[in-house]
């Protein structure tokens, strides 16, 4: 019998002497809603279903795209975990113990400059929040918006009202959306950064696939430059953006490019596919994620290289059929020039896309690996 059976059982047992009937049977039925209301909580302990209210000083934002690698990542430093994947509760209620906050994934959306259909998409997720016990929702839009279209004003309008709705329906909710590396009308994506940053709780800045429009030469880079990423924050910042309202976010991947040709001093040639108006991008290249990397630059023909230019490292590898690739990615030492930004510059903090990027296999040199990239966000959350 669960805590909360046993609990109801009593009260009908044991009724209290002197409360006129009619008073006891409504009594008794607030009682039994309130019970069967607990009885839905899928955690262990029923407090665990309640919403985070605490809102901490350094934010490490974790995206989980599913399954259960969750068990093995660093809770001691992670605050929101943004659940790309199917719906957890073991995990909501793992979070929720370690009083870190679980929200809603979205993406795509149509329809924004219809009221009505905001409204209706609103209460439809704030349903499902409540529903799943879930501490807010992360937007991710990256949909192309002209900046004279009306979706420029309707997708501002989208985000306060689903901050307002949030925010006053569950208390201590978060609601933050996701922007590109730079402001600067990035994949044509016009958007009001200022007003969807005053609406929401802050930005995720996606600092990576900055190669997503090739503009010069048609050659494999840096997933996340150094200097390109730090001028995107200053860009941000120059519009009156509050840097508290931006958190980091760095790759725990890289992208693998087939070389049309490798030259002597590692320059890859790669195949032109154009995406929105660029004559170039990185879909040329296919993502990788960190842990196939750290397998696979052993065996590579070049060893790890770094680019001092673009403060990145990089390999060359040939594959079976005797093609040269070039893939480029980010480690701890990447990481940690590009974090201490944050400190310098007093950024809300700092995520990731993905945690699942990692090997938790439990390999010795695998484990270790994916310490030390755990371990290169601590000290921006040490020197706060």
């Amino acid at each position: 019998m669960s805590r909360p059976q046993l609990r109801r059982w009593r009260l009908v047992s044991s009724p209290p002497s002197g409360v006129p009937g009619l008073a006891l049977l409504a009594l008794l039925a607030l009682l039994a809603l309130r019970l069967a209301a607990g009885t839905d909580c899928p955690c262990p302990e029923p407090e665990l279903c309640r919403p985070i209210r605490h809102h901490p000083d350094f934010e490490v934002f974790v995206f989980d795209v599913g399954q259960k690698t969750w068990k093995s990542y660093d809770w001691s430093q992670i605050t929101t975990v943004a659940t790309f994947g199917k719906y957890d509760s073991e995990l909501m209620c793992y979070a929720h113990s370690k009083g870190a906050r679980v929200v809603l994934k979205d993406v795509s959306l149509k329809d924004i400059i219809d009221p009505a259909f905001r409204a209706s998409w609103i209460a439809q997720k704030l349903n499902l929040a409540k529903t799943q016990y879930m501490d807010g929702i992360n937007i991710d839009i990256e949909q192309e918006v002209n900046c004279l279209s009306p979706e420029y004003d309707a997708l501002t309008a989208l985000v306060k009202e689903t901050t307002d709705s949030f925010h006053r329906e569950i208390e201590g909710s978060q609601v933050t959306f996701d922007v590109a590396w730079s402001p600067k009308n990035i994949d044509r994506r016009c958007y009001n950064y200022t007003g969807i940053a005053d609406a929401c709780d802050f930005l995720f800045v996606m600092s990576y696939d900055e190669q997503s429009q090739i503009w010069s030469e048609c050659i494999a880079a840096a997933n996340a430059p150094y200097n390109q990423t730090l001028t995107g924050y200053n860009d941000y910042i120059k519009m009156s953006i509050n840097p508290k309202k931006l958190v980091m976010g760095v790759p725990w991947y890289g992208y693998d490019y087939t070389c049309l040709n490798l030259s002597e001093d590692h320059v890859c040639t790669i195949a032109k596919v154009p995406f929105r108006g660029a004559p170039c991008s990185d879909a040329a290249g296919r993502q990788v994620p960190y842990k196939t990397i750290m397998k696979q630059i052993n065996s590579s023909i070049s060893g790890n290289l770094w680019d001092k230019d673009q403060r990145a490292p990089y390999y060359n590898y040939k594959d079976p059929a005797g093609h040269f690739h070039q893939v480029w990615y980010d480690n701890p030492q990447s990481i940690s020039l590009k974090a201490t930004y944050i400190q310098n510059y007093r950024l809300r903090g700092i995520g990731m896309w993905n945690a699942n990027c990692l090997d938790y296999s439990g390999d010795a040199v695998a484990k270790q690996q994916t310490e030390e990239m755990w371990e290169v966000l601590k000290p921006k959350l040490l020197q706060r």
